[in-house]
């Protein structure tokens, strides 16, 4: 049994014992029961009330998020990868660029889309900015096949997670920009995934709160990708001692 069907079933055990206890109280010629246990048991009510309102908020919740990341293979069929491509990506909020365009086509301040990206059927797509949006493992699969992407901006996106970052390996061969700072849920293993991105240029991790050493995390980028400059603010880089690690490390070879 699911944990909201559990919390489900406790609650409507909970409601039918408080029930009789109503009516075995009030059909009694005995006194009422003292103050404290009749808060207690207005309380033990209100809790579980509380607890199967949040399972089921927390419930719906998932449900948006997975019809958000839908696989666009309905529109893919009809109008090709490039089209659901685009369509994926405003509807989430977020922007892209085509290539050989310098125009970004993004939802305006009301949420509309524009509705021009229908006119690039077989136009791919060089730069996406997902950031702040909820995108996630599945929700990637209607981006992977923008062989001609470069750019992928993902700035503080609450869902993208180690998982994620293991799947832009099919991005291997055109991408030489990634942002991925202030996304909560990224640890030093998901980083690691990121040696498959051998034509990365630039990369930003600054403030994954999830980084344990930073500094020898992006000691370690900085092997794996030697040819990439990368970015890490919002880390204190020094050890207990307050010598920087990068002078530590240099000193120890």
């Amino acid at each position: 049994m699911s944990a909201p069907l559990m919390s489900l079933h406790r609650c409507c055990q909970r409601s039918a014992f408080l029930l009789v206890a109503r009516r075995h109280w009030s059909s009694s010629s005995s006194s009422p029961p003292p103050l404290l246990s009749r808060l207690l048991l207005n309380l033990t009510q209100r809790f579980y009330d509380v607890e199967m309102l949040l399972s089921w908020r927390s419930q719906m919740s998932r449900k948006q998020l997975q019809r958000k990341n839908v696989y666009y293979g309905y529109t893919q069929r009809f109008y090709g990868p490039d089209v659901a491509c685009a369509y994926y990506i405003l509807s989430l909020g977020g922007g892209f660029r085509y290539v050989g365009q310098s125009e970004w086509l993004r939802p305006n301040h009301r949420g509309k889309l524009p509705w021009d990206f229908l006119n690039h059927k077989d136009t791919p797509l060089e730069e996406i900015d997902m950031s702040h949006t909820v995108i996630n493992y599945k929700g990637l699969f209607n981006l992977e096949k923008q062989q001609h992407l470069r750019v992928l901006k993902l700035q503080g996106c609450p869902e993208v997670d180690d998982w994620f970052l293991a799947k832009l390996h099919v991005f291997q061969d055109s991408l030489e920009e990634l942002d991925i700072s202030q996304c909560p849920r990224i640890t030093t293993g998901g980083l690691a995934a990121l040696r498959n991105l051998k034509g990365l240029k630039h990369l930003n991790v600054s403030s994954l709160p999830r980084i344990s050493s930073p500094g020898l995390v992006i000691i370690l980028l900085e092997e794996m990708l030697p040819q990439c400059q990368i970015r890490a603010d919002g880390y204190d880089l020094r050890q207990a001692g307050g010598e920087p690690i990068d002078q530590q490390i240099q000193r120890q070879r």
